[in-house]
């Protein structure tokens, strides 16, 4: 199985995956073959790239970082949490509210110890590529996606379990304050205005106003969506902190934030790869984002994931085929073709061997 661009793909190439949506419904099935009016309804929910089964990467597994049932659980436990709690917020606390209130946030402790869990559980890099779905809501998919990464990244800290999962429901809560902005400001394509700008970035705010006034969650949940824009040199809103006044829970969910940020397409702006999106975190390095979160970040994430097409500095091109855990940057590729033989024979290259370490990948791209 192997990752392709879906502007670039090919009349009859299989999905090795199947395509879902938010629910778990399954909108397209693995197998199934791509035909030309299929591309603009995938292209139209911001599906970038897509898992094709073919001979040349015939065994090559993609791992779920997370079990699809339980991303399915997580993502409706968000929809329902974000509705009830903002509603607890305008009802000026009743207790109805309050009653739907409590119900969310058992569901939100719930869940989430159900993925501390399953990352404890998986031993493989966090590989959030693996699932192809359409999204109907960025905002939930990406609290999500940030809480997976934010909840791995505080197991890489060694936190204690109870520090970890208030990481996480403050990850899963951060963008809590983005149900009070416009969603044509939220979908804008291209630049915001001054004044778009100023509206957009009142949700951290907002989102605090709401959970600190809920007593059952920790006022450190509440500053994750407070601070998560802040940045180490002080450049960052709502306050414009610096350094250790940026508590450890934000410092971490920024890392998380900005890393899924820019590895999903959206509608004005492309998608980039993992190994993209860490060298934008390390351009930040101890300017925007804490260095050491940095370092242990590239740690948790699959920088090439199985899959990935890559190309090396003597010329040869092929597919990850196995990650490395001892050497993140440097995984097992299948050799496909060089620039003498574009049909060689399909051998394995681990760039983690001795013999091999003047090998790099110089390119990385989502086709052969």
């Amino acid at each position: 199985m192997r990752l392709v661009k879906i502007d670039k793909y090919k009349p009859g190439m299989k999905l090795g995956k199947p395509i879902l949506n938010d629910n778990g419904k399954i909108l397209l099935a693995k197998g199934v073959e791509l035909i030309d009016r299929l591309i603009p309804k995938l292209k139209k929910y911001n599906v970038s790239t897509i898992y094709i089964e073919d001979e040349v990467s015939e065994g090559i597994e993609i791992v779920e970082s997370i079990p699809e049932a339980l991303r399915v659980e997580a993502l409706h436990t968000i929809t329902e949490g974000f509705q009830a709690l903002t509603d607890l917020n305008q009802s000026n606390s009743n207790l109805q509210g309050m009653m739907k209130s409590s119900r969310a946030i058992r569901s939100f402790q719930k869940v989430f110890k159900d993925i501390v869990a399953s990352l404890t559980d998986n031993q493989h890099a966090l590989n959030l590529l693996a699932t192809t779905k359409v999204h109907e809501n960025y905002v939930f998919n990406h609290s999500l996606n940030v809480s997976i990464y934010a909840c791995q990244l505080a197991l890489e800290n060694g936190l204690p379990l109870k520090n970890v999962e208030e990481i996480g429901m403050g990850a899963m809560l951060h963008d809590l304050g983005k149900v009070h902005v416009p969603l044509e400001l939220l979908n804008k394509q291209g630049e915001l205005t001054n004044e778009e700008n100023a509206i957009f970035k009142q949700h951290c705010e907002k989102g605090f106003e709401v959970l600190r006034k809920i007593h059952e969650i920790p006022l450190t949940v509440a500053h994750c969506a407070f601070q998560h824009h802040e940045r180490v040199d002080g450049t960052g809103y709502p306050r414009g902190l610096k350094g250790d006044e940026i508590h450890k829970y934000a410092k971490i969910v920024s890392v998380a934030d900005v890393f899924d940020t820019v590895t999903n397409p959206r509608a004005f702006k492309p998608a980039v790869l993992p190994h993209q999106a860490l060298e934008i975190l390390y351009a930040g390095s101890d300017t925007q984002f804490d260095t050491h979160q940095v370092n242990l970040f590239r740690e948790c994430i699959a920088i090439y994931p199985p899959g990935l097409t890559v190309t090396l500095n003597d010329g040869r091109t092929g597919i990850v085929s196995k990650y490395n855990y001892n050497s993140a940057g440097r995984p097992v590729i299948r050799i496909t073709n060089n620039e003498v033989n574009e049909n060689v024979s399909p051998y394995e290259l681990n760039l983690g061997a001795r013999e091999n370490l003047m090998l790099e990948i110089v390119m990385a791209d989502a086709l052969i």
